[in-house]
C-alpha cells in the first residue's frame, strides 16, 4: 500500500534529512533525527496505556515542540490527534471532552487546574501527560510529560498504516459549539498538505517527492505565526515537515516577536491569518528596526486581509511573493490569490480557484463567470467525511452538482467575468437590512482603511423599520477620537450606501478567536450590553 499518512510523510522526511532541524520554538529546538526518537518514545507510551488505531487524543496546548510531537505520536498508532482550544473556559472544555470521546490528553501545567474540573465528568479519558511550560504550576493530575517519554522506546517499529486513517479537526464556536470535521488522511494531505499542488494543481503521486525534493533544494524555514489549534497552523507545519523544512513556532502571538523570529532564525516563508496579524505586525515593525532580507514569501489565509493593508505590506517588503489564500476546515484549500499594488478587490479575497472549486446558487446550480450572482463557495473531489457525531450537519454540509458531490462549508461568493472567485464571507453572519444582505467582511475592510480604526467587527442589530441595521464595533488607534461623519463618509467612498454602517460603538480591544477570526458572539453581546457610541440617524443610544 502507498503510504499517504501523515505520520508516514513525517517519516520519510526524516529519513532523507536526519540531521537538519525540524522544529525550533523560543530557545528549544529538534533535528528530525530527534524528534523521531521522541515521538516514537511518546507513541510507544500512549500504546502501554492503551491508545490504539482510532482512539483519540487531546492536545491542549498553547504552540509548543510538545504539540507537534503529540500529534505525529498519534498518527504513528492510527489514533487521532483532537486539536483543544487552549482559551476555552472550563464548560467549554467539558463539551469538547466530551464530544470527541477523547481517552488521553497531552496539556500544558497552566492548564491543570481547568483539566482537573473537568476530569470527573469525562471517564473514559483515562490517560493524562502534563507538560511542563516554565508557568511554575505543580504537575496535578496525570504523568509528567518527560517522565513518560524516558519509558517508552525511540523505535520505530509500528504496524502498517492506512491512507483511510482519520484526521479531525475541531472548528467553529464562533456561532455555536465547536464540530469535529472529519478527514481521510489521504484526503486531507491533498487538499492541505501539498498532495496536489496549489499552483499547477497537479497531483503528487510519488509519496517521497516532498520529502526527496526538501532533501535535494535545501531547508526552507518556514514560520506560521498562527496557534496549532488553528487547521491554517497545523498544515503549514505538517506540509513543511513533509518536505524537510525547518518550522519556527512562536509559543504565542506577539508582532514584535514574529519579527525578531524571522531576523533571528533566517525565515523564508511567514503565513499569517489575516488583518488580526497583519495590523499589529505592521505596527511593531515600524517601531523597531528588523531585518527581513531572508524573507521570500509571506502568506494569509483563513480571515480577512484587507486590501489597504495588503498595499501596505507591499511597500514594506516590495520584494517578497505576497499572496492571499481562501478555504476552510471543511474544504481545505479553495484558491489563491497573488497580492499586486492598485489590484481590484471587492468584498472579501479575490482568487483563482483551486483544483475541484467552484460557486453554486440556492438551486444547486454552477455559477457562470460575471452574472453577479451570488452564490455558495464550494469544492469536489478530496471531500470529508463529515462532521464527528453530527450526521444532521453532515448532510447539510454536501450539495450534488451534476451528478458530483461538492461540499459546502457556507461561505458566500461570486464568480467575476475573469473565472475569479471573489469571498464575501460566512453565510451566518451576513446582515439582512431592508431586503439587501451585507456580508462583514467587505464593510470591516472598508472601515479598517480609515487611519483612525484599528480594528473592527460588523454585526447585524435589531432595527424596527429595516429588521437589521448594520452596525461596527470598533477599536481606535490610540489618542484618536471619533469623527463619525469622516467615517461614514470614508466609508461611503468604498461601499455601496446600504452597506454602511449606521450606528457605532467603541471598545478599547476588539476581541478574537484564537486563530484571528472574528468573535461575532462577542460583538453581539457587546452591543447588546454597552450604549452605542453613535447613531448616523441622528438617534442617541437609550442604553443596552
Amino acid at each position: 500500500m502507498v503510504a499517504l499518512t501523515i505520520a508516514d510523510l513525517v517519516e520519510h522526511a526524516v529519513d532523507a534529512v536526519p540531521e537538519r532541524v525540524a522544529l525550533i520554538c523560543g530557545q528549544d529546538h529538534l533535528t528530525y533525527e530527534r524528534l523521531e526518537q521522541r515521538t516514537n518514545r511518546l507513541a510507544h507510551h500512549l500504546a502501554a496505556r492503551g491508545v490504539g488505531p482510532g482512539s483519540h487524543v487531546g492536545i491542549h496546548a498553547q504552540n509548543c515542540l510538545e504539540a507537534v510531537e503529540t500529534m505525529i505520536a498519534a498518527y504513528k498508532l492510527r489514533a487521532v490527534a483532537v486539536n483543544v482550544n487552549y482559551r476555552y473556559v472550563r464548560t467549554e472544555l467539558r463539551y469538547v471532552f466530551d464530544n470527541a470521546d477523547l481517552v488521553a490528553l497531552v496539556h500544558q501545567r497552566r492548564y491543570s487546574e481547568a483539566v482537573a474540573d473537568v476530569l470527573p465528568d469525562v471517564p473514559e479519558l483515562h490517560t493524562v501527560l502534563s507538560v511542563d511550560d516554565g508557568s511554575g504550576v505543580a504537575l496535578g493530575d496525570g504523568e509528567d510529560y518527560e517522565t513518560a517519554l524516558a519509558q517508552g522506546s525511540p523505535e520505530r517499529d509500528f504496524p502498517e498504516r492506512s491512507p483511510d486513517d482519520l484526521y479531525i479537526l475541531y472548528t467553529g464556536g464562533t456561532t455555536g459549539h465547536p464540530k469535529g470535521v472529519m478527514w481521510r488522511q489521504e484526503d486531507v494531505w491533498r487538499v492541505l498538505g501539498g498532495g496536489i499542488d496549489f499552483t499547477t494543481g497537479e497531483h503528487i503521486t510519488d509519496e517521497h517527492q516532498q520529502s526527496r525534493q526538501g532533501a535535494e533544494n535545501g531547508a526552507l524555514v518556514t514560520l506560521p505565526v498562527a496557534p496549532l489549534i488553528h487547521g491554517a497552523a497545523q498544515w503549514v507545519t505538517l506540509g513543511g515537515l513533509f518536505s524537510g523544512s525547518t518550522i519556527v513556532l512562536l509559543p504565542q502571538f506577539e508582532p514584535h516577536a514574529v519579527w525578531r523570529a524571522i531576523q533571528d532564525h533566517g525565515v523564508n516563508v511567514v503565513s499569517i491569518t489575516g488583518d488580526a496579524m497583519a495590523r499589529p505586525m505592521l505596527e511593531a515593525f515600524h517601531e523597531g528596526d528588523y531585518d527581513t532580507s531572508s524573507l521570500l514569501a509571506f502568506s494569509s489565509s483563513a480571515a480577512l486581509f484587507s486590501r489597504s493593508v495588503k498595499e501596505q505590506y507591499l511597500q514594506l517588503l516590495p520584494n517578497v511573493f505576497i499572496s492571499d489564500a481562501i478555504g476552510s476546515s471543511e474544504t481545505g484549500f479553495g484558491g489563491l490569490g497573488i497580492v499586486q499594488q492598485g489590484a481590484e478587490q471587492s468584498g472579501g479575497p479575490r482568487v483563482q480557484p483551486g483544483k475541484d472549486a467552484i460557486v453554486v446558487d440556492d438551486d444547486g446550480n454552477q455559477v457562470e463567470p460575471g452574472s453577479g450572482v451570488v452564490g455558495w463557495f464550494a469544492r469536489g473531489g478530496h471531500v470529508p467525511l463529515g462532521y464527528y457525531k453530527d450526521p444532521d450537519k453532515t448532510a447539510a454540509m454536501f450539495t450534488e452538482v451534476d451528478g458530483r458531490r461538492y461540499v459546502t462549508p457556507g461561505d458566500s461568493a461570486v464568480v467575476e467575468a475573469d473565472g475569479s472567485i471573489t469571498l464575501l464571507g460566512r453565510g451566518n453572519m451576513c446582515v439582512n437590512t431592508g431586503g439587501e444582505k451585507v456580508f462583514p467582511e467587505e464593510v470591516e475592510g472598508a472601515l479598517k482603511a480609515h487611519p483612525d480604526v484599528f480594528d473592527a467587527v460588523v454585526v447585524g442589530v435589531p432595527d424596527d423599520r429595516l429588521g437589521q441595521r448594520v452596525a461596527a464595533v470598533l477599536q481606535l488607534r490610540p489618542d484618536r477620537t471619533p469623527d463619525f461623519a469622516a467615517l461614514d463618509e470614508h466609508v461611503r467612498a468604498r461601499i455601496a450606501g446600504y452597506k454602511v454602517p449606521r450606528s457605532f460603538w467603541l471598545a478599547g480591544e476588539v476581541v478574537r478567536v484564537a486563530g484571528g477570526k472574528p468573535d461575532y458572539r462577542w460583538a453581539k453581546r457587546f452591543t447588546e450590553q454597552h450604549p452605542a457610541a453613535e447613531h448616523l440617524d441622528g438617534v442617541r443610544a437609550r442604553g443596552a
